[in-house]
């Protein structure tokens, strides 16, 4: 059920985004928009669709969510690669944004990309109540800003030539920022859209959150390019502090399966009906990818 679900999610983005793009002039910036925010597992798009569902929201209502958040993640993904960031030449198994095009259309494109979220987010489509659109746009700026990702990256970036690794707390810290931020608002967009409690999914998404990038850093040292799809190892090349590299691999592994299991605890108020959302915490610490 979750495999189709997911694949599900991410045809229905991938054909709203077309859309939506195709109504742009077909300039260079524009191809790489859509180059950039083309493939992935989509897990946002998923969570925002599955939240959703669980609160009686429409899909053709919260595909606008959906795709607003997948539009800001390909956003940070092409910055991110970026030679002044973390210099990648692959992503999702394809030359990265810069090296395809060059560093200007790159920028450009990230930042015509997220301004794009909060543009899906804002139209009437995404809710007929202003006040909910308010909420979106507002929490989503506060999830993807120096509060969020933005905060995360930047610690990320201060991390690499400070006089000592971080400790666990601040990796936690860093992770909750620049991975964590913009799965939890994900969860709780569906509660957001309804008017509804978010207290639950929100917990849902912090502990996911946090087993997915353990889980990254477990495929750093266990993957391999090819099937992750970007450059493994960077991070002990680097000497950069991980999970895997305070905990152990075992004991990092352990973490994830633990917080797996709280996040999908954290879902007991909405009995079955929350089952592929266990699925996906699971999912998480499964891929290979």
């Amino acid at each position: 059920m979750f495999d189709t679900r997911l694949k599900d999610a991410a045809s229905q983005v991938q054909a709203h985004l077309d859309r939506v793009l195709g109504e742009l002039d077909d300039l260079p910036v524009v191809q790489a928009m859509h180059y950039a925010s083309a493939g992935g597992k989509r897990l946002r798009a998923f969570l925002v669709l599955e939240s959703a569902r669980l609160h009686g929201i429409a899909p053709d209502q919260a595909i606008w969510a959906a795709t607003a958040v997948e539009a800001l993640h390909a956003y940070s993904l092409v910055h991110d690669d970026l030679p002044c960031m973390d210099d990648d030449d692959l992503r999702r198994g394809l030359p990265t944004v810069h090296v395809k095009w060059d560093q200007a259309t790159a920028v450009l494109a990230g930042d015509a990309l997220q301004t794009l979220a909060f543009e899906l987010l804002a139209r009437v489509e995404a809710s007929n109540d202003p006040a909910v659109r308010a909420e979106l746009v507002l929490t989503l700026a506060r999830a993807s800003g120096a509060a969020g990702m933005v905060k995360g990256q930047a610690l990320d970036i201060a991390a690499e030539t400070a006089a000592t690794p971080l400790t666990l707390e601040q990796i936690t810290e860093l992770q909750a920022g620049k991975t964590g931020a913009l799965i939890e608002w994900s969860a709780c967009a569906g509660a957001v859209l309804a008017g509804a409690d978010t207290s639950a999914l929100s917990i849902y998404a912090q502990k996911l959150g946090l087993a997915f990038q353990i889980w990254d850093d477990v495929l750093d040292v266990e993957g391999d390019a090819e099937t992750v799809g970007k450059a493994v190892g960077k991070d002990a090349d680097a000497g950069k502090a991980t999970f895997v590299s305070l905990l152990g691999l075992e004991a990092a592994k352990t973490r994830a399966e633990t917080l797996v299991k709280e996040a999908c605890s954290a879902l007991d108020c909405y009995g079955d009906e929350a089952e592929t959302l266990r699925q996906a915490a699971r999912f998480v610490i499964s891929r290979h990818s």
